[in-house]
């Protein structure tokens, strides 16, 4: 028994002894007032109305608030620990003069529980932000790093190993500089300082952009880039513009990069449901399903070894999610292993009368996207 359940105990007997006194003396004051009775009988008088009164407050203090205020300490001690596990049962529930309390402290240490746990998961999520970001960091400026100093070995005299390492020096660094870029965009995105540029704009002429930018990148893999049109070539939606180019540019281009030589790709746009719906299609390698739900988390890598080799900042898809979200609306996928993957998401269609709009944050400057 801990020191807070002993001080319990020794005060229910002092305040019984109390009671008992106090009702012992008023008993013998009464019946001295009724008539004359002798010392014996005072006496008697007075054990009898002492023992009964405080046997019957000891009881009545001892299992009724006693041992309702040691599970309240034994409560509050688990909780201490952070263990709730006596609060999966329903204490508000328990008739007692304490069910008020207890459904107090069941509210109570349930928030705090949820709390930690939140708090929990977002330190684990610090945690491993700072070690994907500084693993990020550390891969090109290691690579520069290395071209530069074995130029100043002495390489660099050789004019054709000069110029070789240099360019990989720089492809380092421009690497570098997106994963910079695309933290730096994220970042702002997150506090709500980018703010967007609502306007309506063709989306079927926007893609045809997309289409034209990525030839080049698809020719070289053999990969068959097109368009999948269910709707008017002028089809009119509502969005940022330069934003939204750079979401379907970023989906586009995963398309061609994790399809095999010789695949194929496609942007579908049509009408539903009163909206644009925009799907990027491929029969790449697909997704596995126990990545689908993390996929657009931040640096998360299906397979670390491949996506490395392919490039990129680990950052597009979250960009992009945010991005969507800013609209309103959610990205989804749907994909199969070995036979591809379908991302897409739908758009509000065209507004009539005022076409721009400014959306929360500050203007920020010198953007790429």
């Amino acid at each position: 028994m801990n020191k807070s359940k002993q001080s319990l105990l020794v005060n229910s007997k002092i305040i019984s002894l109390l009671i008992g006194i106090c009702v012992a003396l008023i008993s013998v004051a009464f019946i001295s007032l009724w008539g004359d009775f002798d010392t014996t009988t005072h006496v008697v008088i007075v054990l009898v109305t002492f023992a009964s009164s405080y046997l019957l407050s000891y009881i009545v203090l001892e299992f009724l608030f006693i041992k309702e205020l040691e599970k309240v300490y034994e409560i509050l001690e688990h909780m201490k620990g952070e263990d709730y596990s006596l609060l999966k049962e329903d204490l508000g529930k328990k008739s007692s003069p304490f069910g008020r309390l207890y459904d107090e402290i069941y509210s109570f240490a349930s928030i705090k529980e949820r709390e930690i746990e939140e708090l929990k998961k977002l330190e684990q999520f610090r945690r491993d932000f700072l070690a994907d970001v500084s693993h990020e960091l550390k891969t090109p400026i290691f690579a520069a790093q290395g071209f530069v100093h074995t130029l100043l070995d002495g390489a660099i005299k050789d004019k054709t190993v000069r110029t070789k390492f240099l360019k990989k020096a720089a492809k380092s660094l421009d690497a570098l500089d997106n994963l910079v870029h695309d933290l730096l965009t994220l970042s702002q995105m997150e506090s709500g300082e980018i703010r967007m540029h609502f306007e309506n704009f063709n989306i079927y002429h926007m893609c045809e952009e997309v289409i034209d930018e990525l030839e080049d990148k698809a020719e070289k893999k053999d990969i068959k880039i097109g368009f999948s049109i269910d709707s008017e070539p002028n089809l009119m939606v509502y969005g940022d513009q330069r934003r939204l180019y750079q979401v379907i540019l970023n989906l586009a281009s995963n398309a061609i990069k994790y399809t095999e030589d010789g695949g194929k790709a496609e942007i579908i746009l049509k009408r539903k449901n009163g909206e644009a719906y925009i799907g990027i299609k491929d029969n790449g390698i697909g997704i596995s399903k126990e990545h689908t739900h993390r996929i657009f988390e931040r640096f998360y890598r299906v397979e670390k070894s491949r996506t490395k080799k392919k490039g990129g900042t680990g950052l597009g898809l979250a960009i992009v999610k945010h991005v969507v979200d800013g609209h309103n609306r959610k990205v989804q996928l749907e994909s199969t292993p070995g036979k591809g993957t379908l991302f897409f998401f739908t758009l509000p269609l065209a507004k009539k009368g005022d076409s721009n709009h400014l959306v929360k944050g500050k203007q920020i400057t010198n953007e790429k996207i």
